[in-house]
């Protein structure tokens, strides 16, 4: 990079700020902070969307996967297509009657409405550690792109990557801190554009060339990475188990289906989100991280080296003017996940706890500034988490496995199960997200047998932990009563919304 690449990007940084302060200026409620009004757009929603679930963790990851295994890495976005139709086929016809007469700001809301307040508390507390931990994985991946890039030569010795860390982490905090949903979901709708742009018109096609085109990239690579085929079953359940369910439990979703006008402008921000999800970025990102393999083959085999290649790539084969463009493009995308988990963590902490329970009483101004010191303090603890762990998209799915493994079976419960019960769901939550943390943690202690039956095959925790939420709230749903004060019968589906005008 030289100097007009950095300042594409400080100008893009800048303005991305500006937006920021502008919502900050704007806000006057807890609502408008957290759902923006419940009056978005689809197509600026549906693009938040597929912009915070791919964002910089997929966007990085995707690329690491296409190192590693060509083409039948898209399999991993194809998730995010599977999810998003069925949120639009069967959750939001069922979530938008209760959350406008509810007038509901978080995925606890739904649960606390559906059972009780206990199930929403845990619910509460399971998502906000998820999320900060994705907001983690997040800022690693924007620290792995500026490493790689921005910050590749520093003075003094200083460690690109963990300055670059905490550069990331400094912008993505102030924003959010300022904005709210509003600013994340209008600059998400603009980042996105840039990040298509970058993608579709600038870097693929100069990568390819870089090769020396697509049949010298079909020459250098191995056959099998020009296939669907070429990943194993565990894989691929892995990702299927640990990603999809995401879409009925994601707080960063809920607000999105809270932000949405009506039934009708809901489906057509989620179809939009599925389609930009798998094929478009879904081949995009693999297709970039194979040139990545083919113009650096030293990185095979190196650890995290998969993961490097693509920033390296933008780095050194794109024109001048044209790096600061893409990289600016990349980072929309991490932003563009950073601040909707952050935003995400926040509202359950001060929605579901602080102001259920401590600070009741509070003006609007005043959930106003707990909600953006609260984002700031969760801010710092993501930057903490994000030095554990060794891949971007390691710390992406143990945020989704933390998540879906207690959360996903009761929460389709409320949905569709007559006779789900608080009890059921609350047992079903710590048993499955008790099960998939302890495991890995036990396992020295395990007997040869006990090793082989949960990981012989390779499977994630998920799994099993899954599968003992389901058994176990099946199992208590059927043997206690509902609350007095429980809705007792599953959501209902009101299809009368379809009509809502645009």
């Amino acid at each position: 990079m030289i100097w007009i690449d950095y300042l594409i990007f400080a100008i893009y940084m800048v303005g991305i700020l500006s937006i920021g302060y502008y919502h900050f200026r704007r806000n006057k409620s807890e609502e408008d902070y957290y759902v923006g009004s419940r009056n978005i757009p689809p197509t600026a929603l549906g693009l938040s969307i597929v912009a915070t679930d791919v964002g910089g963790g997929f966007s990085i990851g995707l690329g690491g996967v296409g190192f590693l295994m060509g083409l039948s890495g898209s399999w991993l976005l194809f998730t995010g297509l599977v999810g998003a139709w069925f949120t639009a086929v069967f959750v939001i016809p069922r979530i938008k009657g209760p959350d406008l007469d509810q007038k509901m700001l978080t995925y606890p809301d739904f649960l606390r409405f559906r059972f009780d307040n206990r199930v929403a508390l845990v619910a509460a507390i399971v998502s906000a550690i998820g999320y900060l931990m994705f907001t983690g994985s997040q800022i690693r991946a924007g620290a792995t792109l500026a490493s790689e890039t921005i910050f590749r030569e520093l003075p003094m010795g200083l460690d690109p990557l963990r300055f670059s860390l905490y550069a990331m982490a400094f912008i993505i905090i102030v924003y959010t801190v300022m904005g709210g949903i509003k600013a994340v979901i209008y600059t998400d709708f603009v980042q996105w554009l840039i990040l298509l742009f970058g993608l579709i018109v600038l870097a693929l096609p100069l990568a390819i060339r870089s090769v020396g085109g697509w049949g010298e990239l079909r020459a250098t690579l191995p056959p099998e990475f020009f296939s669907l085929t070429n990943i194993d079953a565990v894989t691929f359940i892995n990702w299927m188990v640990a990603i999809i369910p995401i879409w009925l439990v994601g707080m960063t979703l809920y607000q999105r289906m809270y932000a949405c006008k009506g039934v009708r402008e809901g489906r057509k921000a989620w179809y939009i989100a599925g389609f930009f999800e798998y094929p478009i970025m879904a081949f995009m990102g693999v297709l970039l991280g194979m040139c990545a393999r083919a113009l650096y083959p030293e990185l095979v085999g190196v650890e995290g080296g998969e993961e490097l290649g693509m920033p390296r790539l933008i780095n050194e084969v794109l024109p001048i003017g044209v790096t600061g463009v893409v990289i600016a493009a990349y980072f929309s995308a991490i932003m563009s996940t950073a601040d909707s988990c952050l935003v995400a963590s926040s509202g359950n902490i001060v929605g579901d706890f602080l102001h259920r329970y401590f600070i009741k009483n509070a003006s609007e101004r005043a959930l106003i500034r707990w909600s953006q010191g609260v984002t700031f303090v969760l801010g710092l603890i993501a930057v903490a988490y994000a030095v554990r762990f060794g891949t971007v998209i390691e710390g992406v799915l143990d945020a989704y496995g933390f998540m879906v493994a207690g959360l996903f079976v009761p929460t389709l419960g409320a949905f569709f199960w007559r006779r789900s019960t608080s009890t059921g769901a609350l047992v079903g939550i710590l048993v499955g997200g008790g099960v998939t943390q302890l495991l890995p943690l036990i396992r020295p202690l395990m007997s040869t047998g006990m090793d082989a039956f949960f990981f012989g095959l390779g499977l994630t925790p998920v799994v099993y932990g899954m599968s003992l939420s389901a058994l176990s709230f099946v199992i208590v749903s059927l043997l206690t009563r509902p609350s007095a004060d429980q809705i007792v019968a599953p959501v209902r589906k009101d299809d009368s919304q379809d009509d809502t005008p645009a």
